[in-house]
């Protein structure tokens, strides 16, 4: 069994708690320890993804720096799950101008991935930068399902963030529809079959008489209740 390295999880409980120079130091000195150990997986130890978010407080350009190299270990590991945070924290680290085509990739590469919790954050990162944008029946459409997502998560803050957010645009929020079931939906079971058998969600859309998005949602939900990936659905299915 591998565990996450201790003192880059205590960089991150600093973060959390705002104290963002002891933060640094440590997320700092664990990034060098690890590095000099060839240790270089940001799905194991996200160290490099904190150390930017402490950045951005008052180094922005080195934010970025930090971020962007963060991206490259995430593409290089290359599954969705990662890549999907590293592209969130380097839209945090950036202008709002560029921030809102950072999420909308990290929100397509988090809904092939099972981080549920991870692309409701995501959701209503990129709502937020499409209001800043000036696009708000967009962004309205992505804190609504960030909204229900982060209520599945038991993401409590998340929820209160998007309430927040829907009311300051001057919309209601509407009552949750969440769910605590496992099996899937005759309409996931379908999508899921087709995209295991080697399709895009474009062609899945087609067949099914629906569009990309709403196939990219029935196959989230198939990831998130299956806890796998497109790449692993067809051995899931099978089992």
């Amino acid at each position: 069994m591998v565990y996450p390295d201790p003192q880059a999880v205590w960089g991150k409980l600093l973060l959390a708690q705002g104290r963002i120079e002891e933060a640094e130091h440590h997320l700092t000195a664990a990034g060098r320890r690890l590095d000099l150990r060839g240790t270089r997986n940001p799905s194991w130890s996200p160290w490099q993804l904190d150390l930017a978010l402490a950045q951005a407080t008052h180094a922005p350009e080195q934010a970025r720096a930090t971020a962007a190299e963060a991206v490259a270990r995430a593409r290089a590991f290359g599954t969705s799950s990662v890549i999907g945070h590293a592209l969130r924290v380097a839209a945090a680290a950036t202008d709002p101008s560029q921030a809102a085509g950072l999420l909308q990739e990290a929100v397509e590469h988090l809904e092939q991935s099972p981080a549920a919790c991870e692309l409701a954050h995501a959701l209503i990162d990129h709502g937020m930068a499409l209001h800043a944008i000036g696009d708000p029946h967009h962004a309205a459409q992505q804190t609504y399902r960030d909204m229900e997502l982060a209520a599945d998560c038991g993401a409590d803050g998340l929820v209160s963030r998007a309430r927040t957010q829907l009311a300051s645009a001057g919309l209601r929020p509407r009552r949750l529809h969440t769910s605590e079931q496992d099996t899937l939906t005759v309409a996931e079971l379908t999508a899921a079959r087709h995209a295991s058998a080697g399709m895009d969600n474009r062609a899945i859309a087609a067949v099914m008489h629906t569009n990309a998005q709403g196939v990219a949602e029935l196959l989230f939900a198939v990831f998130t209740k299956l806890g796998t990936d497109r790449l692993g659905l067809h051995r899931a299915l099978g089992a």
